[in-house]
């Protein structure tokens, strides 16, 4: 079994598989919903910063309502985010640190954040949109999983073929120490070329935080603050909440 030893190759030599087993048609209905939150709190928002952008997905829908701008660490994943979309520009670059020298109107990380492993990590990268954002600018991100809604040894599996080409792909969610903040997923591949077998592994370390750790860390980094309850396109799902969050203009707290 190649790879069981290596981690994130998701974003590395396995990087061509991302559109068959999650396809950008997918993430439609997703980007219509991070636009209407944008747009709730900037109406007239043009601009926005795409942080954690993987393959471009949510791009796709995004680029119709705002000049996007995509920055992630994975050169496999801006390739194939340069193909879907060419009219993005992409940059390399860690969410934590980068400083591209200008503001926007809007900024997003959406399922990407879930890779900031310590709450040093995810204050880095609030402090990152908040850096990019124009004053009364917006912030979205959400939280998929937190400690409460975290449950171990949960296995999904998902199916998707392109021509003579067959994967199954198994993900098993495991917490070896739960007195940390981070968690292990792992990906099983069954890759299927004409019926011939090929079997890859893969290992992601993610975070996991409790949402008043959330609301602290975006509250300090100078934000106004509002939670909802679910992720963009699962409004309601209990557990799980998205942020849209206000840099003040001059004047303004961020804090309440």
């Amino acid at each position: 079994m190649k790879g069981s030893r290596n981690e994130r190759r998701l974003y590395r030599d396995l990087a061509w598989m991302w559109p068959i087993v999650s396809p950008p048609g997918r993430y439609v209905r997703e980007a219509h919903a991070i636009r209407r939150l944008i747009r709730g709190r900037a109406p007239r928002a043009t601009t926005l910063l795409h942080l954690g952008c993987g393959g471009g997905h949510l791009d796709m829908t995004l680029k119709r309502s705002f000049e996007v701008t995509g920055v992630d660490l994975s050169p496999a994943m801006l390739a194939l985010a340069g193909r879907l979309n060419p009219e993005v520009a992409y940059r390399v670059g860690d969410m934590r640190s980068i400083r591209l020298g200008r503001t926007f109107d809007a900024v997003v990380i959406a399922d990407s954040i879930a890779y900031m492993l310590t709450k040093r990590d995810l204050r880095a990268a609030f402090g990152t949109a908040f850096a990019h954002l124009a004053p009364g600018g917006v912030f979205l991100t959400y939280v998929e999983r937190t400690p409460t809604t975290f449950r171990q040894n949960a296995t999904t599996r998902a199916i998707a073929s392109r021509g003579a080409l067959e994967i199954v792909l198994i993900e098993n969610q495991h917490d070896p120490d739960p007195a940390d903040s981070t968690y292990e997923s792992t990906f099983v591949y069954l890759i299927r070329t004409r019926g011939r077998l090929r079997v890859e592994t893969d290992r992601h370390r993610l975070g996991l935080f409790p949402l008043p750790v959330w609301r602290r860390l975006l509250r300090t980094s100078g934000f106004r603050v509002t939670q909802f309850v679910g992720e963009p396109d699962r409004p309601g799902a209990r557990g799980n909440a998205t942020f849209v969050c206000v840099r003040p203009v001059k004047g303004q707290s961020g804090r309440r």
